[in-house]
């Protein structure tokens, strides 16, 4: 069982930049893939960006050069840092924990709003 928590997530100016925050309990933080994940409105829920263990990463390309996942596996935490953000980035943001890359778990974390907008 994993339980995350997500935090970070608030309304910011497009141009604007936010720190997301997912905090893992209940799992070997270091062995898993972890994933940042969004849905908006109407929409699917699509991979934002992805981390294993190791430290590769996988991003989709409406973030590429935008977006940076990072990983702390002392602190048991995933980072997503978000610059220029655009009005299209507004969505719900969810942590999830994966054995591989491209596959989601089935535990997620209650998920942050973000929301692009002046």
């Amino acid at each position: 069982q994993v339980q995350l928590v997500e935090s970070g997530g608030g309304l910011v100016q497009p141009g604007g930049s936010l720190r997301l925050s997912c905090a893992a309990s209940g799992t070997i933080f270091s062995l898993y893939v972890m994933g940042w994940y969004r849905q908006a409105p109407g929409k699917q829920r699509e991979l934002v960006a992805a981390i294993a263990s190791g430290g590769s990463t996988n991003y989709a390309d409406s973030v590429k050069g935008r977006f940076t996942i990072s990983r702390d596996n002392a602190k048991n935490t995933v980072y997503l840092q978000m610059n220029s953000l655009k009005p299209e980035d507004t969505a719900v943001y969810y942590c999830n924990a994966a054995p591989v890359m491209g596959i989601a778990g089935t535990d997620w974390g209650q998920g942050t709003q973000v929301t692009v907008s002046s």
